[in-house]
């Protein structure tokens, strides 16, 4: 009993901790992937700390087996973090994060041809949903055609979604590995496959490290990425796949919350509704009643 207790403070610390981090990408005035790099690195050497210190051990051999996934599935992540935070440059944490969140319905559309996993009614009846929330939040209804910046924001967190949905499709097709090499090996992947990016895009002469932002870099790395996934990994050791998809939307919800009172970001009656169809229906798709019932 105390250890579940235990896994679901851990775990709803890891999503509140992930709820804010478009806060601080705000505030860090430097290229995405220069943020995403960084994140990916300072993340990964966390992590290896946190095996070593709990003397848990890496696998060379399962790592192996299923590197050319996790290679894919690593550079997939990376830049799905420079969509996600060039969102966050282009429109609302609130936008960005429900555009993001679309994620589960392309993992949906993608699971008949990639996964062989039939498309359920009740699926169907959620993506149209979730869909209709999406006009909702892009203003369409209220404003008709968006700002060309606000459509770069939603296409922007569109892309995010779209490569969140094809690691998740990649992971399905991972063999035996433990969370921690398949995390480690991702996330060292996503700053490798970045920085050659970085190199093409981006004047390094015009980057600069203030004070500020390396502590904000090191708040992203250390605590949004290690410290978030440490908890997440350690709290699903002792909860089910149901438990942790339901508490996964704490992540949004505080995300919009946060949005409006640190940001001042305002969302109108018709982007509290966009919300609500995206996120109940996201939920509602994940749930299985019959078993609730049972």
């Amino acid at each position: 009993m105390k250890s579940a207790v235990s896994s679901k403070l851990q775990l709803t610390a890891s999503m509140l901790v992930f709820s804010s981090i478009g806060i601080f990408v705000k505030y860090i005035p430097m290229p995405s992937s220069v943020i995403a790099c960084a994140r990916g690195l300072t993340g990964m050497i966390f992590l290896l700390l946190v095996v070593l210190v709990t003397k848990n051990k890496l696998s060379p051999e399962n790592i192996k087996k299923n590197l050319l996934i996790l290679v894919l599935s690593g550079a997939a992540i990376g830049f799905n973090w420079i969509l996600l935070f060039e969102a966050y440059n282009y429109t609302t944490v609130a936008t960005a994060t429900l555009t993001y969140y679309l994620a589960p319905f392309f993992v949906m559309l993608a699971s008949p041809f990639f996964l062989k996993e039939k498309l359920t009614l009740k699926q169907f009846i959620c993506l149209i949903g979730a869909l209709v929330g999406m006009v909702f939040v892009s203003g369409m209804i209220k404003n008709g055609i968006p700002e060309l910046s606000e459509i770069k924001g939603i296409l922007f967190g569109l892309g995010a979604a779209i490569l969140y949905a094809t690691v998740i499709v990649l992971n399905k097709k991972l063999g035996e590995i433990s969370a921690y090499e398949k995390t480690i090996m991702q996330l060292g992947t996503a700053a490798i496959v970045v920085l050659p990016y970085i190199f093409i895009t981006e004047d390094m002469s015009s980057i600069t490290f203030t004070t500020q932002s390396v502590i904000l870099l090191l708040v992203v790395g250390i605590v949004h990425t290690g410290i978030a996934y440490a908890f997440y990994f350690n709290s699903m050791k002792e909860l089910k796949a149901q438990t942790v998809a339901i508490f996964s939307y704490i992540d949004p919800a505080v995300a919009i919350l946060l949005s409006a009172f640190v940001l001042k970001e305002e969302m109108d009656i018709y982007g509290i509704i966009g919300a609500v169809l995206i996120l109940g229906s996201a939920f509602v798709s994940e749930i299985n009643f019959k078993k609730i019932k049972e």
